[in-house]
């Protein structure tokens, strides 16, 4: 399996982490501060992070941000804020996932499984596929039960983003600064009126969507 670091400065669920994760057949390291988790990364190179924001020294983000700049593994947040701007702010500094506090240990696990297929199933090509729909990368085209749709290249910029992050929230502000550009991070009406068209084009059902799902305050996420 896969060898998982683990923060979090609450020693009683971090020892629960060590235990279910363990029991899952992954080997855990683990990290009671962030200064200490950084350490325990370059030292230990881990599959993959499992990360509180809420740390002694340093905030979850700051870890995250000196991570990723070497880091490419994924980092599944653990947050007990409520704030859905904080886990926006998460994702946007690196954040693959997150599960609220508190969580259902088989929640986690599955998230966790999850972002791990994810990071170690890069396709061959550059085609995502789901039952209704085909996203040709290379050749820049959509198709849906077979006959090619026409995207503007604001739409295909967008669903882009989503569909190379398969199963992971986007946040909005990620989302923004990748079509639109910097100047545009909180136009978030531009998102709700171009994922309508998406849906529009790609879901059998765009009023109940199955693919394109909406994180309301956060993000979107695409599941094939």
């Amino acid at each position: 399996m896969s060898l998982v670091l683990a923060v979090d400065d609450d020693r009683q669920l971090l020892r629960a982490l060590r235990i279910t994760l363990r029991a899952a057949g992954h080997d855990v390291l683990t990290a009671e501060d962030g200064r200490s988790a950084l350490r325990t990364a370059a030292a230990q190179h881990p599959d993959v992070v499992v990360l509180d924001l809420g740390l002694p020294d340093l905030d979850g983000t700051e870890v995250l941000g000196e991570l990723r700049p070497w880091f490419a593994g994924p980092v599944l947040v653990l947050s007990a804020r409520t704030d859905s701007r904080d886990k926006v702010d998460a994702l946007d500094a690196g954040a693959d996932d997150y599960v609220t506090k508190p969580f259902d240990m088989g929640e986690l696990l599955a998230r966790l499984r999850a972002l791990v297929r994810r990071a170690t199933a890069e396709p061959d090509e550059p085609m995502v596929r789901t039952e209704h729909f085909t996203v040709d990368l290379a050749a820049r085209q959509v198709t849906v039960d077979g006959r090619a749709v026409r995207l503007t290249p604001t739409e295909w910029a967008l669903l882009c983003e989503l569909v190379r992050a398969p199963g992971r929230l986007v946040g909005q502000r990620q989302l923004l600064q990748a079509v639109w550009g910097p100047a545009y991070e909180k136009e978030t009406n531009y998102l709700r009126v171009y994922m309508a068209q998406l849906r529009r084009k790609l879901e059998p059902e765009p009023a109940s969507p199955r693919y394109l799902h909406t994180e309301p305050g956060m993000g979107y996420r695409f599941t094939p």
